[in-house]
């Protein structure tokens, strides 16, 4: 019998986590087994756990009692199936728990991906993105050769792409500048590239980081001005402006509206880096911040150009931004449950440099 190893986290509070070595369940028919090598760690899985209630994610593989397992987006391989769709041996690509094996329910089977269809996800958000797997092995070579960039950016840099979509789709709300909150963060300056090298793009890119990330934010030649955290006065309140925040720092979103009041003309809350210094924001100038859900975007394309046409642009982005930072960031591995759990408290308490990426793997024989 497979023995699995998690890591949980107290849905209450998340840096009380614990080991958890479960053997899996015998599968049922149309199941799969498989074994999870790879994952990335950002600070977007940090986000997931906070909107873990509010958004779902916690219901994607269920723990028991307060704990969760927090979503990652990874690599395995089928190590048993009791599909007559899937063998042994596939590589997948996917929305995985952190976690070392995971069971999986394949339907809606196409050569390069299929759908889980295991009945607890039927009501759970952004079926199309998070439910969906892909059979890397009928995909083109170049991102079968770009794994753990696929692990590490692409989840963000998509989310960047969709971001960069729904401004151009809505003309920025007629703003003329766009500042990026934390822009040292992967869906940030994805989101900031993808505008600069757009030339029909006229509006100027401004990323707000912190004085230790500023010289990473500088190497990228993402932005047009960088500001400092308790700098925000250096931005041009007279011009209308789209704010995009991956923080989630209310300090830093209030101190925004505040000096650019009503030239506040879209406010889009898209992460958590900052997931501490979140709240109400209570009543501010400018057009009220909202939670921006990429899937609902995704579903807006896939119905205006077809199924996957957005997220196909997204992979194109991500492989070229990820050719870009090869050199730039460092890429470091977290193997073996402790290594993996200090991971996430790094993680939680903004130890982990923008210019620095994590791979995790909790499969034993991988350490």
């Amino acid at each position: 019998m497979t023995e699995c190893t998690e890591l949980w986290v107290d849905r209450s509070n998340f840096r009380k986590t614990k080991i958890v070595n479960v053997p899996l369940r015998a599968l049922d028919a149309g199941e799969i087994t498989v074994a999870i090598d790879k994952f990335g760690l950002t600070a977007n899985n940090v986000s997931y756990a906070v909107s873990g209630d509010f958004i779902g994610y916690w219901k994607f593989y269920p723990a028991t009692d307060n704990w969760g397992k927090v979503t990652v987006w990874g690599c395995g391989n089928v190590i048993e199936s009791r599909s007559e769709d899937i063998a042994v041996g596939e590589r997948l690509y996917g929305f995985f728990p952190m976690s070392s094996h995971t069971i999986l329910q394949p339907g809606k089977v196409q050569e390069d991906s299929f759908i889980d269809v295991a009945p607890h996800r039927k009501e759970l958000p952004g079926t199309g993105l998070y439910s969906s797997y892909r059979r890397t092995q009928h995909e083109p070579d170049i991102v079968q050769q770009y794994e753990t960039e696929r692990c590490l950016l692409f989840p963000l840099i998509a989310t960047g792409y969709v971001l960069y979509d729904y401004l151009v789709d809505n003309n920025f709300f007629g703003a003329q500048q766009v500042v990026v909150g934390s822009a040292s963060s992967k869906t940030g300056f994805g989101l900031a590239t993808l505008l600069q090298n757009d030339l029909t793009v006229t509006q100027k890119v401004i990323g707000v980081t912190s004085e230790r990330n500023a010289p990473f934010v500088e190497s990228l030649k993402c932005c047009d001005q960088i500001v400092t955290y308790g700098n925000e006065a250096d931005i041009d309140p007279s011009l209308p402006t789209a704010y995009v925040d991956m923080s989630g720092d209310i300090k830093l979103t209030r101190a925004l509206h505040g000096h650019i009041k009503n030239n506040i003309v879209e406010s889009a809350m898209v992460g958590a880096s900052h997931w501490e210094d979140g709240g109400k924001a209570g009543e501010l100038p400018g057009a009220k911040p909202t939670f921006f859900f990429a899937p609902g975007q995704i579903a807006k394309r896939d119905k205006e150009w077809g199924p996957g046409v957005l997220m196909m642009k997204a992979m194109e982005a991500t492989l070229s931004i990820s050719a870009k930072v090869n050199n730039i960031i460092h890429v470091e591995w977290s193997q073996g449950a402790d290594a993996v759990d200090q991971s996430w408290h790094n993680l939680l308490d903004n130890k982990v440099p923008g210019s620095v990426g994590i791979m995790a793997t909790l499969l034993k024989g991988q350490e």
